[in-house]
């Protein structure tokens, strides 16, 4: 038969029960107390991550901005080169990518390429000394347009038949274009000189390829 159990015992053993039941709401409270500074550090950790990543977008966005707004100057100012260097440009053929190693803020460096071809001559017209050499141009035009005219009619009655009829139209039509033709030369001239083929030098060598075809039309044949 079980034992009876005296009231020290018992007393004992009630304080005992309430010992752990406290010990076990001590190390509950710990727990969740832990656990809601776990998920606290995390959640912090997670907006730290974000706003780190909201951050790097931007900065790749604004990155990719610069490449292009450095590239599309870029281009532009190795074309106003191009222009400055008139028909030695074409040896220079497309941009330069970026140089290896390169440092410096690249927009600096482009106000400093563009100041540089700001203070660089700027093409002007051709001088009045080259009038002469226009002239030449124009009557070059003319004679070659004029030549060609001559081959086409004597073609059109060497074989006769239709192309009697229309060569003569066409050799008409070359012979107009012949002052155009000068103005050929003369870009040429023009881009030797580091200058541009202005209104007043198309003057001349038009002039002087309408001239020269006049008197080329009147000679009787």
């Amino acid at each position: 038969m079980n034992e009876p159990v005296t009231s020290e015992s018992y007393a004992a053993h009630l304080r005992r029960l309430a010992e752990l039941t406290a010990r076990a709401a001590t190390q509950r409270a710990e727990a969740v107390a832990w656990h809601e500074r776990q998920c606290a550090a995390a959640e912090q950790a997670v907006r730290e991550a974000t706003e780190q990543v909201r951050r790097a977008e931007a900065e790749v966005a604004e990155a990719t901005e610069l490449v292009e707004r450095v590239d599309a100057e870029a281009a532009h100012l190795w074309q106003v080169l191009r222009g400055r260097l008139g028909a030695g440009a074409r040896r220079l053929g497309d941009p330069p990518g970026p140089a290896r190693g390169a440092s410096g803020d690249p927009v600096m460096l482009l106000e400093r390429t563009r100041e540089v071809l700001d203070r660089t001559r700027q093409p002007g017209d051709l001088p009045g000394s080259v009038n002469p050499l226009l002239a030449l141009c124009g009557v070059f035009g003319a004679v070659v347009a004029y030549a060609v005219a001559t081959g086409a009619r004597a073609l059109g009655e060497r074989y006769g038949g239709d192309l009697a009829v229309g060569m003569p139209v066409i050799a008409l039509v070359v012979s107009l274009l012949g002052p155009l033709i000068g103005l050929g030369p003369a870009k040429l001239l023009a881009d030797r000189r580091h200058a541009l083929l202005g209104p007043r030098p198309m003057t001349i060598v038009i002039a002087a390829g309408l001239v020269t075809t006049v008197l080329l039309l009147a000679i009787p044949r």
